[in-house]
């Protein structure tokens, strides 16, 4: 009898000999719970995939990333199944892991209701307990067509062979190297139950599932074209236990509370009126004096640093979009054209190109360099009515938008300032946990330049991310199509990441628009460009302060800072002089001199979440004092009126 032939493979570092034909899951000696795939050479694969020689083996452990991906893209095929079981008439669309959770679009002839989803969620159920098997087989064009002929979304997909993207930037079910197709097999027969086109990797069995539930339903158009029929979607969330789904669901909950846009209706700070269009807020004045505050703070930090404020157009004539490469790279995020006196103005998406033409405006030296531009300017972006959402997604926005043109020399001192500001001053704004996303150039022939520009800016980037001492995510071909940029991820007060502040390296814009400088030899050079927003967005960043406060904004944002109560009409005028020596010192105040009982009173001042009550009453007034009263409901009774006055102004001014 001849040996079984013998592959040297690597495992966790030790290389290990193994029998040929065996597979990735054998290898690993995985449970096939815990750990449910392998990356092999660092691509995620089926435990069933038999390794070759010289392969690198690892574990891919069901909590982490790849694993909740690789779990919730099997739970999106159990859906799927389980859909076409009770809707024998529904056509598949596509279904892939998503943050936090999953999806499947579905052409129906009605949308789905909350009924339909309590259906399908207790058969996905069903699946899951019996245990179905997931298998892996390659299969060419003609064969994949004959056995999907009923499924026309499917047969648009073999057509596209390499795959595409949905309006979610979501990748679809078609990969590279050939199609393959999953088979749903029956557990003792082998009998098959249901298959998909798709690249995989998935669980082992349909019984590794450990926790899942539907979320909802919504309308998308197939592949995010509103040209393209409209399908109907179902969101569903999978985790690795059902102790991490109730997290989940608990955390749900609290952003539920948390909406901005549920706060900003309840506290009177914005809205979003039919009048104007979809995307489109208008800030109320207690909004108003809160954006105020947060732009003043702002402007203040970015004057210390050397920044020079400057202000431009909404609109501009095509050809200034086509010198910055915006046009033709960026054209779906504009809005339509503008026919003006025979030329063509679009409403400007980005601030960049017009502060180029400042630097243009006369001769430069590298004596004014680093110049450090700065703007809140408001941009339009045609975003697809299905992603715009409050303040976080909008149509119409300001940006606190810098540029900075320097040298090459100057460039690693200045990005590692940049950053460091960038932190400090989020920092000042109550968020300080944070992680560093790095985006570089991908293989789209939409990023322009040269490689060896691409290689050099990355790396300054990579070098000054390296400094801040925080976790470093890489995030292959995220990139601007003109350059890598670092992107500033935070969490919130729940736990939940919002992008920041992002800083770009820009080698192409100069060179496009011909910017220079005099170099101290009287040659002349081009400077390079550094894209920053801090906030993103002044929206934005509002809805997420909004958000992460729970709408109790520390007392220096405040929109009203401290309320005056009096006891009864008798104690208006007291508190009122309260307040004017408080106003002299800079301090949002009003005096509730209504109707109401003072218990009412005190709950409307609760509701609007300020952060310092002063009662007053005869008790009080005879020792010029105030009753002392907090936004947590403790109270301090008697304090003096100066006592009183220097503790809101330092709580104020020290941003406590």
């Amino acid at each position: 009898m001849s040996a079984v032939p013998e592959l040297r493979i690597t495992l966790a570092g030790v290389e290990r000999v193994v029998a040929a034909g065996t597979t990735a899951g054998e290898a690993l000696e995985a449970d096939g719970r815990t750990v449910i795939a392998a990356y092999v050479n660092g691509e995620p694969r089926d435990l069933a995939a038999e390794v070759a020689e010289g392969d690198d083996v690892a574990p891919v452990q069901i909590a982490s990333e790849t694993g909740r991906s690789i779990l919730r893209h099997s739970a999106a095929h159990i859906m799927a199944q389980a859909v076409q079981e009770l809707f024998p008439e529904a056509k598949l669309g596509i279904g892939p892991p998503i943050e936090n959770g999953f999806y499947y679009d579905f052409d129906v002839a009605e949308p789905f209701t909350p009924e339909d989803l309590k259906r399908v969620e207790k058969r996905m159920q069903e699946i899951v307990k019996q245990g179905q098997r997931f298998a892996r087989r390659p299969i060419d064009d003609s064969e994949a067509r004959a056995e999907l002929a009923a499924e026309p979304y499917k047969l648009e997909l073999i057509g596209l062979k390499g795959g595409s993207s949905d309006d979610d930037g979501s990748s679809v079910e078609v990969g590279e190297g050939g199609l393959t197709i999953y088979d749903n097999l029956h557990p003792r027969t082998g009998e098959l139950c249901w298959k998909d086109l798709c690249r995989g990797p998935h669980l082992p069995t349909t019984k590794v599932v450990p926790a899942f539930k539907l979320m909802r339903s919504a309308a998308a158009y197939w592949r995010g074209s509103e040209k393209n029929p409209q399908l109907q979607r179902i969101y569903g969330t999978a985790w690795e236990s059902k102790d991490a789904l109730k997290s989940y669901l608990t955390m749900l909950e609290e952003a539920a509370k948390r909406d901005h846009r549920k706060l900003g209706a309840e506290l009177d700070l914005f809205s979003f009126p039919d009048e104007l269009g979809s995307g489109m807020a208008v800030f109320h004045p207690k909004g108003g004096v809160v954006r105020k505050a947060m732009e003043g703070y702002s402007r203040h930090r970015h004057e210390e640093a050397g920044y020079e404020f400057v202000n431009t157009p909404h609109i501009s004539k095509r050809a200034l979009f086509e010198t910055s490469g915006h046009l033709p790279n960026y054209a779906e995020s504009m809005f339509p054209p503008i026919e003006l006196e025979g030329a063509e103005y679009f409403l400007k998406a980005m601030n960049c190109p017009m502060h180029n033409l400042i630097f243009k405006g006369r001769g430069r030296s590298y004596r004014e360099l680093p110049l450090r531009l700065f703007e809140f300017g408001t941009v339009y972006r045609y975003e697809k009515s299905g992603v715009v959402h409050g303040l976080t997604r909008a149509r119409g926005f300001t940006q606190d938008d810098a540029h900075i043109y320097c040298t090459d020399e100057q460039m690693p001192d200045e990005l590692d300032a940049l950053l460091t500001f960038v932190l400090n001053l989020l920092r000042d704004y109550g968020l300080d946990d944070f992680y560093l996303e790095l985006s570089t150039r991908g293989d789209s022939d939409k990023f322009i330049g040269e490689p060896e520009e691409w290689a050099e800016a990355t790396d300054r980037l990579r070098q000054a991310a390296e400094k801040q001492d925080l976790d470093l995510v890489m995030d292959p071909g995220g990139a601007a199509y003109y350059g890598p940029k670092i992107s500033v991820q935070a969490k919130d007060a729940i736990g939940r990441t919002w992008q920041m502040s992002t800083i770009q390296v820009d080698f192409q814009q100069p060179k496009r628009f011909g910017l220079e400088y005099q170099a101290a030899d009287g040659s002349r050079q081009r400077p390079v460009m550094i894209h920053r927003a801090l906030f993103g967005s002044i929206e934005r960043f509002f809805a997420v302060l909004l958000e992460h406060y729970e709408g109790a904004f520390p007392a220096w944002l405040a929109p009203v800072q401290v309320t005056g109560i009096p006891i009864s009409d008798d104690h208006v005028a007291y508190l009122e002089r309260v307040a004017d020596r408080l106003r002299a010192e800079g301090i949002r105040v009003e005096v509730d001199s209504g109707d109401d009982r003072m218990q009412k009173k005190i709950r409307n001042a609760q509701k609007q979440k300020v952060p310092f009550m002063l009662l007053a009453g005869d008790d009080d007034v005879s020792k010029d004092a105030v009753s002392f009263r907090y936004r947590s409901g403790e109270q301090n009774n008697g304090v003096a009126i100066d006592d009183a006055v220097a503790e809101i102004v330092a709580a104020v001014r020290t941003r406590a």
